[in-house]
């Protein structure tokens, strides 16, 4: 007599990724995703499992901060610090006082984690200089702080130097689905993101890629997206969810559903069991308070502290408090998940 094989995708999903560790292929991730809203609980419970099984209980806290704002000469489609879309947000550069202090309160959230941003599509030998002198400052000041960096696409000879600045993580997201990636920039490609993101993973940092959900793509690009993220095998995988920017090209999009995300969310740590999978941009907005919390009981283990680069968050001490209240602890500076 031969066995039974269960294809309800939850009870598979529950066999591979819970007990062996191993991530959703697009296919079966594109059946999560399609799950009616009955099963949502269900399927939030397992990624909470899968988070806590393979990842543990702590929550990575990060801070970001923008050293250089607006002026982009990209066109990325939903960003308001284009330079190319006439939306209100105009050029301007933080000073190393500035940068040092905004690391300073950053750490005094609790945060491990700082991120460096710039809206270029790379880096010239001057940011690169302010970022050298902002590290040099940031450490000077005895801040331990761990220091990532957000600064476009990168050559080789530029990895190098943010690795001998001691940069241990770089942030360079995919945005989306290769197949829908040209409905949302046109100046650059996919693969050109993806040969700086090789680049960055030789060379021995860290590597965060993640993207926004909501800019138009079909469940079945969300499918290809967290399956092609989880191909890369970052160590952090950032979730932002489209907030519609004024002056930009996707101003008029809903934002996405607050099931629909939640889905989204469990699907891609049911395809990525391992890493950091970390609330990003847009969490405030497409989830509000009860959504945030099913969010971080449904797969999230980090999240961004504090305001983001062009939009508001909520107050640092109003997520450490959800934290407390959902009793996950923080991350402790120096500890790997």
């Amino acid at each position: 007599m031969t066995a039974s094989v269960d294809t309800d995708i939850i009870a598979v999903a529950r066999e591979q990724v819970l007990e062996r560790g191993e991530g959703l292929s697009q296919e079966q991730l594109l059946q999560v995703l399609k799950l009616g809203d009955d099963r949502l609980a269900e399927l939030l419970q397992l990624a909470h499992e899968v988070r806590m099984r393979w990842c543990g209980p702590e929550v990575e806290v990060e801070g970001i901060v923008s050293l250089k704002t607006g002026g982009c000469p990209e066109d990325c489609h939903f960003c308001s610090q284009s330079g190319r879309f006439p939306s209100p947000v105009r050029s301007a550069w933080l000073d190393i006082p500035g940068l040092v202090r905004s690391a300073r309160e950053t750490r005094a959230t609790g945060a491990t984690e700082f991120c460096i941003v710039a809206a270029v599509r790379g880096p010239d030998a001057r940011l690169l200089s302010q970022v050298r002198e902002g590290i040099k400052a940031i450490r000077e000041d005895g801040n331990d702080i761990q220091i990532a960096c957000s600064l476009g696409m990168l050559t080789q000879e530029q990895v190098d130097e943010l690795v001998a600045m001691g940069v241990h993580r770089y942030n360079h997201n995919l945005e989306t689905a290769r197949s829908h990636f040209p409905n949302v920039v046109t100046t650059h490609t996919w693969e050109e993101r993806w040969e700086t993101l090789r680049m960055v993973r030789e060379a021995g940092m860290e590597v965060c890629c993640g993207g926004i959900i909501g800019m138009g793509e079909t469940v079945e690009q969300r499918a290809e997206f967290a399956a092609q993220l989880a191909e890369l095998g970052p160590d952090e995988c950032t979730m932002n969810f489209l907030i519609p920017q004024p002056g930009t090209p996707y101003e008029q999009y809903e934002v996405v559903e607050g099931r629909d995300a939640l889905r989204t969310v469990a699907a891609f740590r049911l395809a990525m069991p391992r890493p950091l999978l970390r609330f990003s941009g847009g969490r405030e907005l497409t989830f509000g308070d009860l959504g945030t919390k099913q969010g971080m009981l449904g797969g999230i283990n980090a999240i961004i502290v504090g305001n983001y680069l062009t939009n508001l968050g909520r107050p640092a001490a109003q997520d450490l408090e959800m934290l407390d209240e959902l009793k996950m602890p923080v991350k402790a500076l120096n500890q790997t998940l």
